[in-house]
């Protein structure tokens, strides 16, 4: 720190085993006079801590200090830098920040620069978790041929990891078949407090490539969401730039009452949340709840902020959190020192703490919440279990733009029999049941209550409908040992609820193909069939593209609905199926009691579990170890054959000085889109389908249909990803409709092209495009490539009403201008129909964060009227980002100059 006029903020923590630790005081800025940080919500705390420790770094200041400590009484606009203890990625994600870092290698290379100088400077953790697939189900042999079928799909792109492993040495790669990131992070990863280099001791805080991110902040650990453009930045020594945060306290009291879970309070909350608007804002629980909320479910809580809107879904470090620690395993210096270091630092919650102050208020008495879903299309859409058929049946005939599927009347009644069997689909058939997610998998008690459903079942003669495609892919493996030793494994295996996998699978939309007859059976009569899963989105055409109903419920509630076969079931009257005695079964002979819960939950409480199972975590799979590559080397070799990893176009004749912002002249709209157009729509994670750009570049690169993998497996390669923006074939532009997919119309023609053939055209013809769209837009997953895509197809802005706020920075991070209409307006309400061309004439190099700019608009008659727009960049440094063409691009210009 230095000569900083906070210097003697500087002091000594002695921990138990007599070792003494330095640390940044906060309550030390109290007795210095600079401000008292005590009624501060916890999670503003972190954030001054950060600010605090770091006034030697170029981008903090003074005034960042102060402004944190004037937090709800200064400056609501004024600009935080903060800077993340570490990083932590998956592979889908994790894979194109890896590639960026060899292409900055590369570019560092080529200008005669040092291209070791590009390492990560705070370390880095990436879990490879998003890659298997659920091609095989329902099996004891599923989990093996799963794996293997991910090493041959994915060999390409974990050598290249393998030789990422090598060449950084901050970066710490999980091999396949451990567990899914956010899990991991709960269970392993996660310390309470980090030590640096200098032996200062400060508060565990991270930021991820992954929107789930902000599981950790059940543990009270501060983390969120970004993209991989923010996330190698953030390596690479910036801060991440944020508003001043409004903090939303939301009072938790009572207690959950028999039969209710984690699952449903979360989607309560969900909802509640969703409604009241916490979008870009910070969660914080507070209250006497908390003192009967499990730290497993307080992750599942904050694991769903991005599906409730918030940056962070945050619960202070109390003795939930020392006793989590514990029971997972983390030595007892680890416990000691974060107990010491947050009750040192006014940061650890007990009952009698007094409340933190908050921007707004909210109250939920958790004795007021009852089982329930979400669905059919949102995570915040929450359906009460008693309405889930009612809901279903009515929203068969509402119509599309009410979030219904529009069917006629004579259409309400189809079905369509199953060629080979004896079973019919109809409406509402139950064709995917997925116990899948960290979400729910990191949370004993819905983990132990759907094997305590699975057991009561069986016992009762209950079978599973040969149609329903079951799977459990638990968040780590320490799930399979401790249901395992409640003797919950083989009655979830007894209903083919066999482990697939140990990683994301059908909630990122690796749900692997159904069976044939059934697709046809779909495909027939137009069925509108159900998906029920224990994930955390449920967008259609996420979960398959053949489920066009998906809801999310408790891992307890997917074995009822498979058991059900259908979602058009009122639990409370009809039975669920017939017993071996021939009579009626209902939910409620089956549901486990509360004490049934906790019996066989102390399995998993056993610190040894997850000794054992992250013990050399990092060489645990063999298969990963014997993985062939070149570490020798500290610039990737790149292989112009490989369709997995290509060198991205990003630095190609760098200049080293950034051009001059221009004006934006006679562009095209390229696609116009409505309302919550997620990422999914915008680059899609699942299957590539026949007939698309990607599907003919792979076989003109001889890649056959078998092999093709997913979108999200080929991140590393611009070719097929670029091909692949806006390829979801759930995506309506209205410049096409009724027409789903891929499309849109080429403008100077009228034809309806594939959108990157399109594109395509219009870079021959010099013309430079914008995207119109709605409420929203870029909700979903933090997915760079929805920003990488827009770039490299020629889009030099985005016109919306709203963003969500990570992709919106993405696009900025990408040199893609994010512009939000003017309040109250909307491209219906100002006329705008798609065909015209647009003109952003006085955007230029005196850009300022919120201006207004002039829309020019020309319709086909060559009348032209100008309408006003904001430029949806909010801080100084992120115009900085943008007049750089992208924050990658800035960095590496530093870089350069210090080389």
């Amino acid at each position: 720190m230095g000569q900083s006029k906070f210097a003697a903020s500087h002091r000594t923590l002695t921990l138990a085993n007599g070792d003494s630790a330095a640390y940044y005081s906060l309550p030390a800025l109290a007795e210095l006079g600079f401000g008292d940080p005590t009624r501060l919500p916890y999670s503003v705390k972190v954030l001054l801590e950060s600010a605090l420790r770091h006034q030697d770094h170029a981008a903090l200041e003074p005034h960042h200090v102060e402004a944190l400590l004037a937090w709800g009484r200064g400056d609501p606009d004024a600009e935080v830098p903060f800077i993340p203890g570490r990083v932590i990625l998956q592979d889908f994600t994790g894979v194109p920040c890896v590639v960026d870092l060899a292409a900055l290698r590369s570019a560092m290379a080529v200008a005669g620069k040092d291209p070791s100088k590009i390492e990560p400077l705070v370390p880095v953790d990436l879990v490879i978790d998003h890659s298997v697939q659920v091609d095989f189900a329902g099996t004891t042999q599923a989990l093996g041929k799963n794996v293997d079928l991910e090493f041959e799909r994915n060999l390409e792109r974990y050598e290249f990891l393998r030789w990422g492993q090598a060449a950084f040495d901050t970066l710490s790669i999980i091999p396949p078949s451990v567990g899914i990131v956010h899990q991991v992070n709960l269970e392993h990863f996660a310390r309470g407090v980090l030590r640096g280099k200098d032996g200062v001791l400060y508060p565990d805080s991270l930021v991820g490539t992954d929107s789930h991110t902000t599981m950790i902040n059940g543990l009270g650990i501060v983390g969120w969401g970004v993209g991989g453009i923010e996330a190698e930045a953030c390596m690479l020594g910036q801060p991440i730039y944020i508003k001043m945060p409004q903090v939303v306290g939301v009072r938790l009291t009572g207690a959950l009452r028999e039969g209710v879970t984690a699952t449903d309070l979360t989607l309560t909350l969900v909802q509640m949340l969703r409604k009241f608007g916490v979008v870009e804002k910070f969660v914080e629980f507070f209250g006497p709840g908390l003192d009967a909320l499990p730290l497993a479910d307080r992750a599942t809580i904050a694991n769903m902020a991005p599906e409730y809107g918030a940056t962070i879904g945050f619960f202070p470090v109390d003795v939930e959190a020392l006793k989590y620690l514990k029971n997972t395993g983390r030595p007892p210096e680890v416990l000691d020192e974060v107990e010491r270091y947050y009750r040192a630092q006014g940061m650890f919650r007990t009952s009698d703490s007094p409340d933190p102050q908050f921007t707004d208020v909210l109250e939920l008495d958790m004795g007021t919440v009852e089982p329930s879903l979400a669905g059919p299309k949102r995570p915040h859409d929450r359906v009460a279990l008693s309405r889930v058929k009612e809901s279903f049946l009515a929203a068969l005939s509402t119509p599309l733009d009410k979030d219904g599927y529009g069917l006629p009347a004579d259409q309400l009644g189809a079905s369509a029999p199953i060629a080979g069997t004896s079973d019919t689909l109809h409406h509402g058939s139950v064709t995917i049941a997925a116990i899948t997610s960290c979400t729910n998998t990191s949370n004993p008690s819905v983990m132990v209550g759907a094997g305590l459903v699975a057991q009561k079942a069986v016992a009762r003669g209950l079978s599973m409908p040969a149609y329903v495609k079951t799977s459990l892919a638990p968040g780590s493996r320490v799930v399979n040992e401790y249901l395992a030793k409640a003797g919950l494994l083989e009655p979830l295996n007894a209903l083919r609820f066999n482990i697939v996998g140990y990683g994301c699978t059908t909630c990122i939309g690796n749900s692997g193909p159904l069976d044939e007859p059934v697709v046809e059976a779909i495909n027939a009569s137009g069925l509108v069939v159900a998906a029920v899963l224990s994930g955390n989105r449920n967008f259609e055409g996420r979960v398959s593209p053949h489920t066009r109903a998906n809801y999310l419920a408790s891992p307890p509630l997917v074995v009822a609905y498979a058991l059900a076969g259908r979602v058009d079931i009122d639990f409370e009257r009809e039975p669920i199926g017939t017993g071996s005695d021939g009579q009626g079964v209902y939910l409620r002979d089956i549901w486990p009691s509360g004490a049934e819960v906790a019996q066989a939950m102390a399995a998993a409480s056993d610190p040894a579990l997850y000794q054992q199972e992250y013990a050399n975590v990092a060489q645990s799979n063999p298969e990963w170890n014997a993985i062939a590559a070149d570490t020798s080397s500290a610039v990737y070799n790149w292989r112009e054959d490989s369709t997995y990893i290509q060198q991205p176009p990003f630095f190609e004749q760098f200049p080293p000085q950034p051009s001059a912002i221009a004006p934006v002249r006679d562009a095209r709209a390229l696609l116009m889109l409505g309302d919550f157009v997620t990422t999914d729509h915008i680059s899609p994670a699942g299957n590539i389908a026949a007939g698309t750009p990607a599907a003919q570049y792979l076989l003109e690169h001889g890649v056959q249909k078998k092999d093709w993998n997913s979108y999200g497996s080929r991140r590393g390669n611009d070719r097929v990803m670029t091909r692949g923006t806006f390829a979801n074939i759930r995506l309506k532009n209205k410049l096409v409709a009724p027409k789903e997919g891929g499309w849109t119309q080429y403008l100077p023609s009228g034809e309806a092209l594939s959108v990157y053939d399109a594109a395509m055209r219009y870079r021959q013809d010099g013309t430079p495009l914008i995207v119109l769209a709605g409420k929203l837009y870029g909700a979903g997953s933090s997915r760079d490539w929805a920003a990488k895509g827009t770039l490299l197809l020629g889009v030099r802005a985005v016109l919306a009403e709203s963003f969500e706020r990570i992709h919106r920075s993405n696009l900025i991070g990408m040199g893609v201008l994010p512009l939000r209409f003017c309040a109250g307006e909307t491209a219906e309400s100002l006329g705008i129909q798609g065909d015209e061309v647009f003109s952003l004439p006085d955007l230029g190099d005196q850009l300022k964060p919120g201006q207004t700019l002039k829309l020019s608009i020309k319709t086909a008659d060559g009348a032209t009227r100008e309408v006003p727009v904001v430029a949806g960049i909010d801080t100084p440094i992120e115009v900085e980002y943008y007049r750089h063409g992208g924050i990658l691009n800035y960095v590496l210009r530093q870089f350069m100059a210090a080389a």
